[in-house]
C-alpha cells in the first residue's frame, strides 16, 4: 500500500526556490542585502556584476580592472561567428532579443569559451606551483598533460587575426599596475607569461584575450565555472549593437555571403532516378 501524500503548505511552496541573491517584497527590493535605492547612482554595473556573482561588493580598485576587461571582449566585428549569426538572425525580421540569442548560442568551447577552459589550465598549474614544482617545471608538465588530453590547441594563445592582440597589451598593463599596488598578488599574471614563454619557442604564438581574460579573473578570485557567463556578459553588448544596426540597415534574410558568390558544391554528379522509382 503506497504512503500517503504530505499535503504541500504555503511554507513548502516558499521553500521550493530558494536564493540568496535577491529579496523581494512589497515596495523593496534587495540585492545581497543592499536596498536597491542605495546601489542605484552609488554602485557602478562592473560593481554589481561582481556583486550578484561573488556576494560581496569589490573595492573601488577591482570594480575598474574588472570592468576594463567587460570593455575590452565587447566586439570583434561581424565576421566574428557569434556576432555574425545575431546579424543574420536580425535580417530575417525577428526580435532584437531573438537575435542576441542566436549571437550568444554561437559562443562555446571555440568561440568564447576557451576563457574559461584557460582558466582551469592556469589553476592547475597553480596548484602545482604550490605543491613545491618551480614554476617552469609546473608550466612544462601541465602543458604536456593538456597536450595529451586535448590535443595541440593551448586555450588563451594564438588568434586567427592578431599577431599581437592590442587587448592583452592594453590589460597587462593594467595587471602590472594592479601588481604594484599590491591590489592583486601576480601568480597568474607569472604563470600566463610562463605558458607563454613555453608556447613561443615551438611557434611565434602570443596570448589572446581569453588568456589574459583567465589571468584577470583568476587574480581577482573568480571561480573557472564563470569564465564563459563573464565574457558572454561582455560580448552581449557588441551583439545587441550591431543586431539593431542590421534591422537599420533593412537588409532581409543576409546569409553569410553575398548571393552571387554562391558556394562551392562536393555531392555526387548530376544523375537520374532510377527507373524502379519512376511510375
Amino acid at each position: 500500500m503506497s504512503e500517503p501524500v504530505k499535503p504541500v503548505g504555503i511554507d513548502d511552496v516558499k521553500d521550493w526556490w530558494q536564493s540568496s541573491i535577491v529579496d523581494i517584497a512589497p515596495n523593496s527590493i534587495r540585492f545581497r542585502g543592499y536596498d536597491v535605492q542605495e546601489l542605484i547612482g552609488n554602485v557602478s554595473f562592473p560593481a554589481m556584476i561582481w556583486l550578484m556573482m561573488r556576494g560581496e561588493l569589490p573595492t573601488p580598485a577591482q570594480a575598474d580592472l574588472f570592468g576594463a576587461l567587460l570593455v575590452s571582449a565587447v566586439d570583434h566585428g561581424p565576421q566574428a561567428p557569434s556576432i555574425a549569426v545575431a546579424r543574420m538572425t536580425a535580417s530575417c525580421g525577428v526580435g532584437i532579443n531573438n537575435a542576441i540569442a542566436s549571437g550568444v548560442n554561437a559562443l562555446g568551447d571555440v568561440h568564447g569559451g576557451a576563457g574559461q577552459q584557460c582558466m582551469q589550465f592556469f589553476a592547475e598549474i597553480e596548484r602545482n606551483w604550490s605543491d613545491g614544482s618551480s614554476l617552469e617545471e609546473a608550466v612544462i608538465d601541465e602543458l604536456e598533460n593538456w597536450k595529451r588530453e586535448h590535443g595541440k590547441f593551448i586555450p588563451g594563445f594564438g588568434h586567427r587575426f592578431h599577431r599581437t592582440d592590442p587587448r592583452v597589451t592594453r590589460l597587462s598593463e593594467l595587471l602590472d599596475e594592479a601588481v604594484k599596488t599590491k591590489m592583486i598578488e601576480g601568480r597568474f599574471l607569472s604563470i600566463g607569461r610562463e605558458v607563454g614563454k613555453a608556447v613561443g619557442k615551438t611557434a611565434p604564438i602570443g596570448m589572446n584575450v581569453d588568456g589574459i581574460t583567465a589571468v584577470l579573473l583568476l587574480e581577482l578570485g573568480f571561480p573557472a565555472e564563470l569564465g564563459r557567463g563573464v565574457f558572454v556578459l561582455s560580448r552581449s553588448v557588441g551583439i545587441c549593437a550591431h543586431s539593431l544596426e542590421q534591422m537599420q540597415q533593412k537588409h532581409r534574410i543576409k546569409g553569410p555571403t553575398p548571393p552571387e558568390i554562391g558556394f562551392k558544391y562536393t555531392g555526387p554528379a548530376p544523375r537520374s532516378v532510377p527507373d524502379d522509382f519512376k511510375s
